[in-house]
């Protein structure tokens, strides 16, 4: 890892750019959608916690739903995420969102192979439709290695403020590393695409990982009085491609407790 500023001070610097655009985001009435996945315990939570920390709540949001309900249940799939898109000037994060049904829900039974088939030939042309309309729209996967996840899990069990983080789910994680790494596989070959990329944050380290989400974020938006690129640059060994990523499974399918996460 190159020489930086510390942890703190850099996170400081990085969430006064993060006021800057937000300024500018409700200057100029732009829509901006974040999307965070990735397996449980990546980091996800945390880094969005970073990103909004000092912004104000009214120009931005996040979104972390519920399991769906009864009734949600028998809408059109992306009917209770599409309530939750960002407004002229606002700013959304969502803590998981319809990539639920890419790889939580085939992997625990929560769809049907068929449901998740129709997703991953639907997802990009849904995404395409609000990227034509507007909306700046970001995909970031957080990749943790399957003994970081066992020992956040570990902690969690002994910290009094983290036991609500875990559920049953959680708790098979471990159990079903593999078929979570068929199911991210499918869901980057079927969903990165050219107007909807996919960002890959490595995330063993949760600190860089979260200051290195935050400048590549930076660094795909233009606003006033950014601080030169040079400064946002992120480092090449926690940002990943999609296609890259891509690439990097299809050459580890052979060893699935290896591949990244």
């Amino acid at each position: 890892m190159r020489k930086t500023m510390g942890y703190a001070s850099e996170l400081k610097k990085l969430q006064v750019e993060l006021l800057k655009l937000q300024r500018h985001v409700k200057k100029h009435g732009l829509r901006i959608l974040t999307i965070f996945e990735g397996r449980d315990a990546a980091g996800k939570g945390g880094t969005i916690k970073r990103f909004v920390e000092h912004l104000n709540p009214r120009g931005a949001r996040i979104v972390a739903l519920e399991k769906p309900n009864d009734r949600e249940q028998t809408e059109w799939y992306f009917q209770r995420y599409v309530s939750h898109l960002p407004s002229a000037g606002e700013m959304v994060f969502f803590d998981r969102s319809w990539y639920n049904r890419a790889m939580v829900e085939p992997v625990m039974g929560f769809c049907t192979d068929e449901e998740h088939k129709k997703f991953l030939k639907y997802v990009p042309d849904f995404e395409l439709l609000l990227v034509n309309d507007g909306i700046l729209l970001f995909k970031y996967y957080f990749s943790v290695s399957k003994q970081e996840q066992n020992d956040r899990f570990k902690a969690r069990e002994t910290d009094l403020l983290k036991q609500y983080k875990l559920s049953p789910v959680d708790l098979e994680s471990q159990e079903m590393w593999n078929e979570y790494s068929i199911r991210k596989f499918e869901m980057l070959t079927n969903t990165n695409r050219t107007a909807t990329p996919w960002t890959i944050i490595r995330s063993d380290n949760k600190k860089r990982a979260r200051i290195n989400c935050i400048k590549y974020f930076l660094t795909h938006i233009e606003y006033e009085e950014r601080i030169p690129v040079s400064e946002l640059e992120p480092e090449s060994e926690i940002i990943i491609s999609g296609i890259d990523e891509i690439t990097l499974m299809e050459k580890g399918l052979m060893d699935m407790s290896s591949l990244p996460g």
